[in-house]
């Protein structure tokens, strides 16, 4: 008598095509995760600038296009943030992740101009 334990390769090649549609489901569920995680980086780096544009202002009447004059502002791993447009009347910063460059978040005070993303004055608006 021969032993039959064991799998045959039908068994064997369901459970690989089962696994398979499991990854392929599971994967840009994945994907899209991740890029809420990076909006929401992005997002808390430029809300916690704010403050510190703000406390730089309040000491010197003026704001800054300068992150490192900014003492109590650090980024988030791999978050790049911009200050392209900083004036006594306002400023504008963007900011995108270094993994996706295509992830755009954007914030402005005052009378800052050039703004393609954020809509309303003091709002995180994202390119989501």
């Amino acid at each position: 008598m021969r032993n039959k334990s064991g799998f045959t390769l039908v068994e064997l090649l369901t459970v690989i095509l089962i696994i398979g549609l499991l990854a392929v489901i599971a994967l840009p569920r994945f994907v899209n995760t991740r890029d809420k995680a990076f909006y929401s980086a992005m997002r808390s780096d430029l809300r916690n600038l704010a403050t510190a544009e703000e406390d730089y202002f309040a000491e010197t009447l003026s704001y800054t296009t300068d992150t490192n004059q900014l003492d109590s502002y650090r980024t988030s791993k791999r978050i790049l943030v911009s200050i392209p447009e900083a004036t006594d009347k306002g400023w504008r910063a963007m900011a995108t992740h270094e993994m996706n460059t295509d992830l755009e978040c954007e914030i402005y005070y005052g009378t800052a101009t050039g703004a393609t993303i954020a809509t309303k004055e003091g709002g995180v608006y994202c390119n989501n």
